[in-house]
């Protein structure tokens, strides 16, 4: 199969996408829990052939968590837990250059879509966010990332710190093309991101990562789930839009398997935003390290969540995200 660089993608953007198909949404209830199709909605992956895949200007492979994850790793691990379909996050360390995932989307679009970069905020002259989103959109890429004020670099810009042309221009664009933006944040950004759902209520949104609940809290030893923060992010739930990655177990809580502590949680949130805007994340490769594993992830909403049914788990690990990044 043909595979596509960043420039070839973007040149695309006033021509023809490329030809892809994918398969048609499982039906939600065709049985309980799948014993394979899984769908890790938030994986993480890199390659160590830094000659073909060269990392940006600035970065060198003491950046790198570890020598490499790449597809095939990401597979077997997958593979342990019935897992065989990923979203890829483009990785920091590749910058504005998605060839890595681009390559990985295009030898097989049925098994990878992906999540990128575009910036919406910059000093130098770089294609407008939106037609950048609409072209790597024709390579399978179909949420772009965003961080919260409060998980990036100060950029001393206010309590609104998502009115810029940029952003708007984001998100009246996944708005028009069914384009997800994707939140890296704290509750502490919720009450903006709040404020663009309002304004733009057709605009796809996913939260990453529980909304990183707990987080300031992540160095003791005992799990701290702040109410406040929990109601915020709870409140999200009437923009019909929004919807959330369940994951990330490695950061939350005890930090370690099986997650009970995670349950409440866990409950109140599908209660809110119901199963149809839930999808589960490893957040691999970190889920692999110290004890965690894909298939403990897996478990957590599979063998613990009793109080889900069967339909439920369905939608979390498999449908929710199939609906979104493959039934286009």
């Amino acid at each position: 199969m043909t595979t596509f660089t960043r420039r070839e993608v973007l040149a695309s953007v006033a021509g023809a996408g490329i030809a892809a198909t994918f398969p048609a949404a499982r039906q939600a209830d065709a049985k309980p829990v799948p014993e394979s199709g899984i769908i890790d909605a938030h994986v993480h992956i890199w390659t160590a052939d830094t000659k073909k895949f060269p990392l940006a200007a600035g970065f060198t492979e003491k950046d790198l968590w570890f020598p490499s994850f790449s597809a095939e790793e990401t597979i077997a691990h997958g593979q342990t837990a019935g897992v065989d379909r990923f979203n890829l996050i483009q990785m920091t360390w590749y910058g504005l250059d998605h060839s890595y995932i681009l390559d990985v989307i295009a030898k097989n679009p049925r098994q990878f879509v992906g999540t990128g970069i575009v910036p919406a905020v910059t000093d130098i002259s770089l294609p407008r966010p939106d037609a950048t989103m609409v072209a790597l959109s024709k390579g399978g890429v179909y949420a772009f990332r965003i961080r919260g004020k409060s998980a990036r670099p100060k950029l001393n810009d206010g309590e609104r710190w998502l009115d810029h042309p940029g952003y708007h221009k984001m998100f009246a664009a996944a708005a028009k093309h069914n384009l997800a933006l994707s939140f890296l944040m704290t509750p502490v950004d919720l009450p903006e991101l709040d404020r663009m759902c309002t304004k733009y209520p057709e605009t796809p949104v996913i939260i990453d990562h529980f909304c990183l609940i707990g987080r300031r809290m992540m160095f003791i030893s005992e799990p701290v789930l702040v109410e406040e923060e929990i109601k915020q992010l709870l409140n999200m739930a009437r923009h019909k839009k929004v919807m959330l990655k369940i994951g990330a177990f490695y950061t939350l809580g005890k930090k370690e398997p099986p997650y009970f502590e995670m349950l409440p949680l866990l409950k109140r949130i599908v209660d809110a935003f119901g199963p149809d805007r839930c999808m589960w994340e490893s957040d691999a490769p970190l889920q692999t390290k110290k004890g965690n594993t894909f298939k403990a992830a897996v478990a957590f909403i599979e063998d613990h969540a009793d109080f889900l049914s069967k339909s439920d788990k369905q939608k979390i690990l498999v449908t929710t995200a199939e609906n979104f990044f493959f039934k286009r």
